[in-house]
């Protein structure tokens, strides 16, 4: 009869041998043939922003209107969750910190549809329900409105299928040749879109624990965020493979 090994002799066989079956780490597989191509072609756009800036620093002026770079995606699926009873404050010799009840209420989701001016700092940001290409739209719009008309304004988002869309298109082809321009991210590229570092502070300062008491509120609170963050813009900068543009 075969041996049987117990629990304890698994696992310090495994512990010696630096296996670890009971975790999970994930990788990424790139699937996108043209990825290289695409990733210069993104941080081209990255070097044409560090030659603005150091044109706009040398004559100490701000960035010409000429064009405006905007690193643009959505956040999808911030929940509005409320809690169901209230919140309990930390007392000495009970809990350190804050008490909160483990249930809690959900009152749906919003999206988040962000750009950053990568000269300027700005955050234009719209907080939906969803983010179909309407939305989209009507995000291409609010850029339209904040931007002179002379502004190219360029954008470097994902090729989400609103991004692309019909409806999309169709909207672009209306408008003055020249005002938008779309560079896309490749496929499991989003790492290079500089937007997901503000989504990554967002997500750890302003959505972290928090809780409303409608989808409403939750809407509310993030404008309000974006209000904050432009209060004092921080100008995003890339540097990982700058080198590398063509």
């Amino acid at each position: 009869m075969p041996r049987q090994l117990g629990a304890g002799t698994v696992c310090k066989i495994l512990d010696q041998e630096e296996v670890k079956p009971h975790k999970v780490r994930y990788y990424l597989e790139c699937r996108d043939p043209e990825f290289g191509e695409k990733m210069a072609e993104v941080l081209c756009v990255y070097r044409k922003v560090k030659v603005l800036k150091k044109a706009a620093a040398r004559s100490k002026t701000k960035p010409s209107d000429k064009v405006a770079i905007i690193s643009y995606d959505e956040k999808p699926g911030i929940q509005a969750i409320a809690t169901t009873s209230p919140d309990l404050p930390p007392e000495p010799g009970v809990h350190a910190t804050f008490a909160r009840d483990h249930e809690y209420k959900r009152h749906g989701t919003v999206s988040l549809l962000a750009g950053i001016d990568l000269l300027t700092g700005k955050v234009h940001a719209l907080v939906k329900d969803r983010h179909r290409s309407r939305e989209f739209i009507e995000f291409l719009k609010l850029l339209d409105k904040a931007y002179p008309a002379h502004t190219a304004i360029h954008l470097i988002l994902d090729n989400h299928s609103a991004h692309i869309s019909r409806e999309t298109r169709a909207w672009l082809a209306d408008q003055p040749a020249d005002r938008f321009k779309f560079t896309f991210t490749p496929k499991h590229g989003s790492w290079l879109n500089l937007v997901e570092g503000f989504f990554s502070k967002l997500a750890r300062s302003i959505l972290r624990h928090i809780r409303v008491s409608s989808k409403q509120e939750l809407k509310e609170r993030l404008t309000a965020a974006v209000d904050y963050f432009n209060d004092d813009p921080v100008v995003h900068t890339w540097t990982y493979n700058l080198d590398k543009a063509a």
